[in-house]
């Protein structure tokens, strides 16, 4: 009976192609292993990688969260991608003979996604290994760590974290190993043969993408670090090797320059520079006007004239100033402090953003000068050097990481600058719902409060018309009490550069600044207002009129001409004092009256500055435009009446006669009801 089963079996082994079925079945056998081995251990690595990110990170509540971001990094992107995948290769069990075929379908369909989750993760492993190596310099650290990993994972080992890190990039790697395991235990001439080669190269390809884009990140990131380095630190990282490399760089921009050489054009790069050129310019024009807007708020916030005796009894004065403080106490300082922390600081942080790619785009630019001269070399001598072909590819992997990347930070940038924008706005119309239900109580009481809007607008309108009738009455006024206008007196220290000037150029050479001057290009002076300067030439070198060259007594450059004025000298103290003091050889107390005297004021009476004065010793008290002035005596003790002696904000002092005038009475205050 057995030497029938051994027959039986000899005769079907040896029976013709019992050999091929035979290797066959035991290929289907290894396919299926294999099979079995990539859903195993894909239900493994799953398992693991959802304890990493529930239950340990969960217990490392001792470190920083910066610190646990870079660990982790996007472990929870890879876990929704993975269980996807497991999901649908578990799926394709229900179809035993098309199980392969299915398999390296769903590798394919998943490509794209499994290159984006693993590629962030594995570019920021190299900074996870850095946390790793300093936690171990704290031992005390590493063993909480070490005890809450062993906790939930025994087969971490003494690794630790490190073995915990390195399991991502260990499966993404291992996915082209188990495809190629099972396409070589499936037959050629088999339907999903050609399937799973596909799957196999395409899960190669992502490796390597993967790795690529890694280099490319170590690269960036090498040259997105912006170090404040001193003068002597930058001294002294120079050497022979630094020189040689910027003068070789200088010499191919220079033989661009002057076309000897052609120049690699790149219109995609040049297009996505350009546009990360104007968000980063809108970026920086608009943290700009933030910061003007937040100081002018501060200076708002500080200016309260509800808290001052305004001498108009009842009516809407006591109703304003209710409202006034209401809006100071709780109103306008919420709302500067939900600007700063929705406007200003992500703001801030958008402009700190931009710094890395803007050195990057500037690094670039040296490696292309790099790239092009070994590109050079290479078509004259056929050969390169070591370093050379470092240069090369280190100008390849920039060039291409900028070009995959600056078109999603454009995008985000903009993004990220509208929502800025529509917070802004937000906070605006907010402010403004916000005053108006505070104001609906005391609007109630106002006496126009029960007109109709268009007789609203009427009366807003009457009396904006009233308003500027007495505002020309006031400027009439001006020009009929006033002298021409007189430049501000000198601020200390300024007369011996004054002095030299008038001295070099005469005084009709000489011009005040009137507000402060930035300059832009060169040769433009940056200039505060009220310095002196002397006019050199009234154009600039292209004939611009608008740009006046002129000296400072020490620098010469370029200021806008509608920023200086005629400056006309003002005596200092010691001259006026001169001319008050008696003369020795005359019997005369005071000297005789000059042939256009500079009009006085009345005595103790209130008058209005007309231009700002700078006080310059303690005889003097300083002025702002338009600030309300008692005058106590309109002469000064020896009876000069370029002088007054007035009271401002409770100090007492001499300021320039010409610098008053008589303010006009005003107008009934608030607006009456039409009859």
């Amino acid at each position: 009976m057995t030497s029938h089963g051994d027959d039986a079996l000899s005769s079907r082994t040896g029976a013709p192609g019992g050999d091929d079925r035979l290797s066959e079945d035991r290929s289907l056998l290894q396919q299926r292993l294999a099979v079995r081995e990539l859903l195993d251990t894909e239900v493994s690595y799953l398992h693991v990688l959802q304890l990493c990110a529930s239950d340990i990170r969960s217990r490392l509540q001792q470190l920083p969260q910066g610190d646990l971001d870079v660990l982790f990094s996007n472990i929870d992107d890879i876990i929704k991608v993975n269980s996807r995948l497991l999901h649908d290769l578990q799926e394709t069990a229900s179809r035993e003979e098309e199980q392969v075929q299915l398999i390296g379908n769903t590798f394919l369909e998943f490509q794209e996604e499994l290159e984006q989750v693993y590629k962030v993760y594995c570019a920021s492993y190299e900074q996870a290994l850095l946390l790793v190596e300093t936690y171990r310099k704290e031992p005390e650290l590493q063993r909480e760590i070490q005890g809450i990993i062993e906790a939930v994972l025994p087969q971490a080992g003494p690794s630790g974290l490190s073995f915990l890190l390195v399991i991502p990039l260990q499966r993404i790697t291992k996915y082209p190993l188990l495809l190629q395991k099972i396409l070589e235990n499936t037959l050629p001439d088999a339907s999903a043969y050609a399937v799973l080669q596909r799957a196999t190269s395409a899960l190669q390809d992502v490796v390597t993408n993967i790795n690529e884009y890694k280099r490319r990140k170590e690269v960036a990131s090498k040259y997105t670090k912006v170090e404040p380095l001193s003068l002597r630190e930058r001294l002294a990282r120079i050497n022979t090797h630094t020189l040689s490399k910027k003068t070789t760089r200088l010499s191919q921009l220079l033989k661009q320059e002057a076309g000897l050489v052609p120049r690699t054009e790149d219109k995609e790069f040049d297009d996505l520079e350009e546009k990360f050129h104007w968000v980063s310019l809108c970026v920086t024009e608009l943290k700009s006007n933030v910061a003007a807007y937040l100081d002018n708020l501060e200076a708002f916030l500080r200016f309260r004239p509800q808290d001052y005796n305004l001498e108009i009894p009842g009516g809407p004065v006591v109703q304003y100033c209710y409202l006034a403080r209401d809006l100071q106490l709780q109103a306008f300082p919420e709302f500067k402090q939900q600007l700063e922390a929705q406007v200003w600081q992500p703001l801030c942080s958008l402009a700190k953003a931009l710094a890395g790619p803007q050195n990057l785009i500037k690094k670039r630019l040296d490696k292309l000068l790099d790239f092009e001269r070994v590109e050079e070399k290479l078509l004259e001598v056929g050969s390169m050097t070591y370093e050379e072909e470092a240069a090369r590819h280190t100008y390849q992997a920039l060039n291409s990481l900028l070009v995959a990347e600056l078109p999603q930070f454009n995008q985000l940038a903009m993004r990220w600058l509208s929502q800025i924008l529509c917070a802004f706005v937000t906070l605006q119309r907010d402010l403004a719902k916000q005053v108006l239900q505070r104001a609906e109580d005391s609007l109630a009481q106002l006496p126009h409060h029960h007109l109709s809007e268009p007789a609203f607008r009427k009366l807003v309108e009457d009396a904006l018309g009233q308003t500027s009738h007495q505002l020309h009455a006031f400027q009439e006024n001006f020009e009929k009490v006033l002298p021409p206008p007189t430049t501000q007196p000198l601020l200390p220290g300024a007369e011996r550069q004054v002095q030299a000037l008038l001295s070099r150029y005469g005084p009709g050479k000489l011009y005040q600044v009137t507000s402060n001057i930035s300059g832009a290009g060169t040769l433009d002076l940056t200039l505060p207002r009220g310095h002196i300067v002397a006019l050199l030439q009234n154009k600039d070198t292209k004939g611009n009129s608008s740009r006046w060259l002129v000296d400072t007594g020490g620098h010469r450059g370029y200021v806008p001409a509608g920023k200086l004025e005629v400056y006309h000298v003002v005596p200092t103290e010691e001259e006026l004092r001169g001319q008050a003091r008696p003369h020795k050889d005359s019997q005369h107390q005071t000297p005789e009256p000059t042939s256009a005297p500079v009009p006085s004021v009345p005595t103790v009476t209130q008058v209005v500055a007309v231009y700002p004065f700078v006080a310059r010793s303690s005889h003097e008290v300083s002025l702002q435009a338009g600030q309300r002035v008692t005058v106590l005596e309109a002469h000064d003790k020896k009876g000069n009446p370029e002088w007054s002696l007035v009271e401002v904000n409770g100090q007492r002092g001499y300021v320039p006669s010409s610098f008053l005038a008589r303010a006009p009475s005003p107008a009934p205050w608030g607006w009456s009801l039409p009859s």
